[in-house]
């Protein structure tokens, strides 16, 4: 069976950024490719390249699960786990280490853009870890890889360290595509409508976390930062606060965002947040409920470990296959 790849990491509770770029889209991928397993992953040894809080770590691991399961995910063609759980990630990452260049990594913008937030203390994990996101897709022969716009840049790493090893042992690894969604790949800030909207700023009006209380996600949207001309139009060049009401409205009603305008167009920008709050509000109600639900029974934790299982299985024989193929051990045939 094919296989369809992606994780998210614990930093954060999850905002609407997170939940239309990526798992909205991704319930829709499990009904475009019920022939493929996927394999989706909470990444917390990706978060700890800085220093987390350690109760405060495990306590999102589960909150992100939790929410994942509340979003509509299918359990049929789903193996949910932890990262950390499977130690091939782990290994992979340091066997791919070798085949990696530093100019490599050293390109790599989210990288740069980190390490100039902090002065000192820039861990070798925080340089290196775009191989132990390679491993990750590559460890389960991924064909596609759903991913937004900042993440293209390391699965063309990952693409590039693919073909390196086919080219030097055979075909091994399966190249991985990109899936990026047409709409809502890029929520930005509800303050600074520039940037992309962040789990981890600092600005908590910046954002709408998907447990937040009604009345917090009216007020984020109705003073969200717009622009004075009073038009409702697409221009995210112009009129970049504007523009992402309207992708966050696409996105959540299914609708273009040309027959939005069209819709919106003679109303003012004060009702028009009205209507964008409404979706939102309607959107979230039933996710907090769900996850009300599955937070407090034992449901999580029998399907994390169900998920657990099943990835071992994957990744145990590909790390075994891929140390005998570069000479690792005492196998000698």
């Amino acid at each position: 069976m094919k296989h369809i790849v992606s994780g998210i990491q614990p930093t954060g509770s999850l905002n609407i950024g997170t939940y239309l770029g990526s798992i909205k889209n991704f319930v829709k991928l499990q009904e475009s490719y019920q022939d493929h397993h996927f394999f989706l992953f909470i990444a917390d040894l990706h978060a700890i390249t800085i220093p987390r809080d350690r109760l405060e770590l495990r306590k999102t691991i589960k909150e992100v699960a939790a929410l994942y399961l509340a979003c509509g995910l299918k359990k049929d063609n789903l193996s949910l786990f932890i990262q950390s759980e499977v130690e091939a990630h782990s290994q992979m990452s340091y066997l791919l280490q070798c085949f990696t260049y530093i100019g490599e990594l050293e390109r790599m913008t989210q990288f740069k853009e980190k390490a100039q937030k902090q002065e000192t203390g820039v861990t070798s994990g925080l340089f290196t870890y775009p191989t132990l996101m390679a491993g990750d897709i590559l460890l389960y022969d991924a064909e596609y890889v759903p991913v937004g716009d900042d993440q293209k840049q390391h699965l063309e790493l990952t693409r590039d360290i693919a073909i390196r090893v086919n080219n030097r042992f055979g075909d091994f690894f399966t190249v991985p595509k990109p899936l990026i969604p047409k709409v809502g790949a890029r929520i930005m800030s509800l303050t600074e409508p520039t940037k992309k909207m962040s789990k981890s700023d600092t600005f908590v009006k910046s954002r709408i976390l998907l447990l937040d209380d009604e009345n917090i996600i009216r007020k984020r949207i109705m003073s969200a930062v717009t622009d004075t001309d009073g038009i409702i139009k697409f221009d995210p060049k112009n009129k970049p606060g504007i523009s992402n009401l309207l992708t966050i409205m696409s996105a959540i009603t299914n609708t273009s965002i040309e027959q939005l305008v069209t819709t919106y167009q003679n109303t003012d920008y004060k009702t028009f947040k009205e209507a964008v709050a409404d979706c939102v509000v309607a959107e979230l109600k039933p996710i907090k409920e769900k996850y009300s639900t599955i937070i407090n029974s034992g449901e999580l934790d029998a399907f994390l470990d169900k998920g657990k299982a099943d990835a071992n299985r994957v990744a145990r024989k590909k790390i075994a296959k891929f140390n005998h193929k570069i000479g690792l051990g005492r196998k000698q045939k």
